[in-house]
């Protein structure tokens, strides 16, 4: 299991309109952002894999792209500090 500590999902299906995987309606084009102490000395690769790994069938179908942001707590304390100076 992930236990996330947060996690932000967006439909961006219709940014994609005309493009390759898109259908009305939406569903197929997803931005992921999540926050998870699994993630803490693991590598981009390796997030990716335990994300999808967690998704499971659903990445068969209906999800056509998934863009994924993983981050240890730490590193998005990092991240959002860094963004503040």
């Amino acid at each position: 299991m992930l236990e996330p500590l947060e996690v932000e999902l967006a439909d961006e299906s219709e940014q994609h309109r005309g493009h390759a995987g898109y259908q009305p309606g939406g569903g197929t084009h997803w931005r992921l952002s999540i926050v998870s102490p699994r993630f803490a000395g693991q590598s981009v690769v390796t997030r990716h894999r335990m994300v999808y790994q967690a998704l499971g069938s659903l990445m068969q179908n209906p999800i056509h792209a998934l863009a994924i942001t993983a981050r240890s707590p730490e590193e998005k304390t990092a991240y959002e500090t860094k963004g503040k100076q």
